[in-house]
């Protein structure tokens, strides 16, 4: 029997990704039953499912020809951790609505953002596989995970589909889920409030999973990132599990402390890059199917090869051409496509640092020798900044050349960009000048 497993796991190693196999059929025993049937045992409930829907046809057909007859599969739960799952999926899992599950404290999870939902190609497999061990415990010398992109990469999905994990398995784990802006405005609440002693409790012994997001909104916030770092050292100290994510790599995040800096540093920092063209084809099948979709296949190669950006902008399309076709009663084609297109894709070839440069002086009616300026005044600085949070967003050029473009430091162009993305979640005059200057370049009219 062993020998044929064997033969079984070899066959179809060849036909999945490694990443696929090592987390799915690797951990996997067989054994026979009286009647001589063949039963799958899995390691937890959420394997079984996951095995048994996409595997299953896949494990009878080997088992048959390296067996040499017709056989029948039973996927089980192993003894060992049956009655945990039947309990899993039973009372303890009540659905919520919404759609979402909130873990024991801090935001919403999202209930689609899920590992089963995630579409892992080249460009992300590593944090797949990192994420999903961690979730489960595979590796029990990992504790910590960086998980690195820029906006709309997915980091966001993986970093909750751990939470979503987490609680499927072990419904009575304190998840804890936010963003370090929230985690430094629930402390500023804390000292008003005089509950520092509750909020520094909360976060070193009532948390188990720690999901924390955007950790380079830290930068220059010397008292939360000590206490952060005291809450890490609690955290990792008891075994506990943390996920951090951000658009920059520990050591790029400008007024930074070197204890914090260390502490973030301490995991599996894992980089997820932009899909390839195969990858954004599988994500926006997928995106069809699961929102019941029906799109022809040249709409969804179209859509592929022409939203390049990230994975949100896939979503921007396909939803728009969706609800194009639903409002309008056009069928969807390639003209409707192209119609929802035209409004999103960036014209990037036309948009370059330095026409972001000349837009915003003349709408600040400033020089570009003031922009450029060692100069601090205050009506030199927004401009500034604005100009080199546009040049991010709008243009291929790594910090180094936006920096030089600006005659400013690399960690000055991160600071700037920083500044911009609070100012526009807090500061309406802002969020409405960064918006003036979007629709410009994206109308082309600049």
């Amino acid at each position: 029997m062993e020998a044929v497993w064997k033969k079984v796991k070899s066959a179809i190693k060849q036909r999945i990704p490694v990443h696929s196999f090592n987390m799915w059929i690797e951990p996997l025993k067989v054994s026979q039953t009286d009647k001589g049937d063949w039963v799958v045992n899995c390691p937890n409930f959420f394997s079984k499912k996951r095995v048994q829907g996409l595997y299953g046809d896949m494990i009878r057909d080997a088992l048959q020809k390296s067996w040499g007859q017709d056989c029948r599969l039973k996927f089980t739960i192993s003894s060992n951790t049956g009655m945990k799952e039947r309990n899993i999926t039973g009372d303890l899992q009540l659905p919520l609505p919404g759609g979402s599950t909130r873990p024991g404290n801090g935001h919403f999870l999202r209930r689609d953002f899920t590992f089963d939902q995630f579409v892992v190609g080249g460009n992300n497999e590593f944090a797949f596989s990192a994420s999903l061990a961690l979730a489960c415990r595979k590796d029990s010398q990992q504790n910590a995970l960086f998980l690195l992109s820029q906006t709309g990469m997915g980091k966001s999905h993986l970093s909750q589909a751990i939470g979503n994990q987490v609680l499927s398995l072990l419904p009575n784990e304190r998840v804890y889920y936010t963003t370090a802006e929230n985690f430094s405005n629930e402390m500023v609440q804390a000292f008003r409030h005089d509950e520092i002693d509750k909020f520094k409790g909360k976060y070193r012994n009532q948390c188990d999973v720690l999901l924390l997001e955007d950790v380079h909104y830290l930068s220059g916030k010397e008292r939360t990132q000590i206490e952060l770092a005291l809450a890490l050292d609690a955290l990792f100290e008891s075994g506990k599990r943390i996920i951090f994510s951000s658009c920059y790599l520990p050591a790029d995040i400008p007024k930074l402390n070197d204890k914090l800096r260390s502490r973030l540093s301490y995991g599996i920092i894992s980089t997820i890059e932009p899909p390839n063209f195969r990858t954004r084809v599988r994500i926006l099948r997928k995106k069809v199917k699961s929102n019941g979709y029906r799109m022809p296949e040249n709409v969804i190669q179209y859509l592929a090869g022409e939203l390049t950006d990230d994975v949100r902008q896939l979503e921007s399309g396909l939803n728009g051409v969706a609800a194009k076709s639903s409002l309008l009663g056009m069928p969807i084609d390639l003209d409707l496509a192209e119609s929802i297109v035209k409004n999103i894709v960036r014209q990037r070839r036309r948009i370059t640092t330095d026409v972001i440069k000349k837009l915003v002086c003349k709408y600040y009616n400033v020089s570009l020798a003031d922009v450029i300026s060692p100069s601090r005044k205050q009506n030199f600085v927004r401009p500034r900044q604005i100009g080199i949070y546009l040049s991010r967003h709008y243009t291929d050029a790594p910090l180094q050349s936006i920096g030089k473009s600006f005659n400013r430091y690399h960690a000055t162009v991160l600071h700037s960009i920083n500044c911009i993305e609070r100012g526009i979640k807090q500061d309406s005059s802002i969020k409405k000048q960064v918006g003036f200057f979007r629709k410009k370049l994206e109308s082309g009219k600049f």
